[in-house]
């Protein structure tokens, strides 16, 4: 069995270095993966539940929910009861609960489980990071978080795409062998190469901190999640707004009077954290957003399969984990704060490419250039804006660095979908109220309530175009948007980015 080590102890073997970056990029793939997985099954699982759209995407969102709420407190246990064990405990209670997703002979059983998994994501996301923070030696750590950060990019899209074929060939119970089998492999190699690492601390562990920390982010992101679904004005959807906002304001009091604090919030003054943390929620937020666009393009006005028009995010999630893996290279030659920017402006770049070549008739040319352009950029944004959280917060507090990293993923992905689609809706609503004149109620209502719907209900080619041509009209304005939360953050980069570079 392994003995404890210092975070200060590196390891100096590069083979070995190279065996923990596969496995915690392993074990970080199968957390990616089941975020998006579930998305491509939700009408299997509503005819094998006879569940409502509400339930269904409840299957989906209570993971996200779970493991935001306890990355946090999470993340600190692994720092001070050690990093190895908790790890390990992560991908035993995440297969465990996956497995019983798969084979939930109910409702009630799948959501428990994924709940659960939540759970164990929240105990395996951090530690990933933690691990490489505390174990590479410095002049390496920037190439394995860039290799990270490709992973937890790019893997959504690719395991989304891994789950429609599974969907598609098998059923939607196969998608859960696919976290499964990583897991097995992750906790293999765990054993065998990653060390255990741990924190000893004088003081007791932060559990206000903890508890308000999990309320806020509890109360934030359901707000995020559930908002765009019950409305924004209904009161559970208000009550949980204000539930986040008086415990993000308790958890901020009460971590400024504590001597060892969960995270210290005085931090944010310090350029690195707040810059990187505002780049990797506007990042994924707009990543995030522009998902939520190009799905429905590809299949209601291309005509794509699911499966299909999962292939077609490839061209973005590629560049984006290749573009990772460059982006420390090129930031030990120009700097962080100008990669970052450099990123940042070729993600405006493909935003705004979408946004002015976008059209029924132009087809998949129209957008791919901008999707690129995406790509490239975000994956170059990203890795410096992930050292530069880590790099703020001492190495004995490494866990909790990585669990504020993920934290900030999460909320900008819940903001980029609830305020990119909540523009595209209000786009497209109005280019197509004024097409309607004429068209039976029923079948008005139904184009209304999105593209997708007007293609199903449709029984001429004018309305299906009307609507197909004022989804793109709700397109440029969402990729307009994009672009402007994009110009905002360039320009704050450049006058608040990391000191170096």
């Amino acid at each position: 069995m392994s003995t404890p080590v210092s975070s200060q102890a590196v390891i100096e073997d590069p083979r070995r270095r190279r065996a923990v970056l596969v496995a915690v990029c392993v074990a970080l793939m199968a957390v990616i993966a089941s975020v998006s997985g579930l998305g491509v099954a939700q009408p299997q699982l509503a005819l094998e539940f006879d569940a409502t759209q509400s339930t269904v995407l409840w299957f989906i969102n209570s993971y996200a929910i779970a493991l935001a709420a306890l990355l946090l407190p999470l993340g600190a246990v692994g720092d001070r009861w050690g990093r190895k064990p908790v790890l390990l405990t992560g991908l035993a209670v995440f297969g465990v609960s996956n497995a019983a997703a798969g084979l939930a002979p109910a409702a009630e059983v799948m959501l428990a489980a994924r709940v659960l998994s939540g759970v164990g994501a929240a105990m395996i996301m951090p530690v990933t990071l933690a691990v490489i923070t505390s174990t590479f030696p410095a002049e390496e750590r920037a190439k394995a978080i860039g290799v990270w950060t490709g992973v937890a990019g790019g893997g959504g899209i690719l395991g989304m795409y891994l789950s429609a074929v599974l969907v598609d060939v098998a059923s939607w119970r196969w998608l859960f062998v696919l976290p499964v089998a990583l897991v097995l492999v992750a906790a293999v190699l765990t054993l065998r190469v990653v060390p255990a690492t741990r924190e000893r601390s004088a003081h007791r562990f932060d559990l206000v901190g903890s508890l308000t920390s999990t309320i806020a982010v509890l109360g934030l992101i359901f707000f995020l999640h559930e908002g765009p679904e019950r409305g924004w004005a209904e009161p559970v959807t208000l009550l949980s707004l204000l539930a986040g906002a008086v415990a993000t304001a308790g958890f901020v009091a009460w971590e400024l009077r504590q001597p060892a604090p969960l995270l210290d919030v005085r931090l944010f003054a310090e350029r690195g954290l707040s810059s990187g943390s505002v780049t990797l929620l506007a990042v994924f937020g707009v990543l995030a957003g522009i998902s939520v666009v190009l799905l429905p393009y590809f299949q209601a006005v291309l005509g794509w399969s699911g499966l299909v028009a999962t292939l077609g995010l490839m061209p973005m999630a590629l560049p984006m984990m290749f573009a990772s893996g460059l982006a420390p290279k090129v930031a030990a030659r120009i700097g962080a704060r100008s990669t970052m920017a450099s990123g940042v402006f070729l993600a405006g770049v493909g935003l705004a490419l979408l946004a002015t070549f976008v059209s029924v008739d132009g087809g998949y040319l129209s957008v791919l250039p901008g999707m690129v352009a995406m790509g490239v950029g975000m994956g170059v944004s990203m890795p410096p804006s992930t050292e530069a959280i880590t790099g703020a917060l001492p190495r004995e507090r490494q866990g909790v660095a990585s669990a504020l990293n993920d934290v900030t993923r999460e909320f900008g992905t819940s903001l980029g979908v609830a305020l990119l689609g909540a523009v595209l809706a209000a786009g497209y609503r109005d280019a197509i109220d004024p097409r309607l004149g004429g068209v039976p109620g029923p079948v008005a209502d139904a184009a209304r309530a999105g593209v997708a719907n007007a293609v199903a209900a449709a029984r001429d080619t004018t309305l299906v175009r009307a609507a197909q041509e004022s989804f793109v009209h709700g397109w440029q304005q969402a990729m307009w948007s994009g672009f402007a939360v994009m110009a905002i953050l360039f320009c704050y980069i450049l006058f608040r980015g990391p000191r170096r570079g």
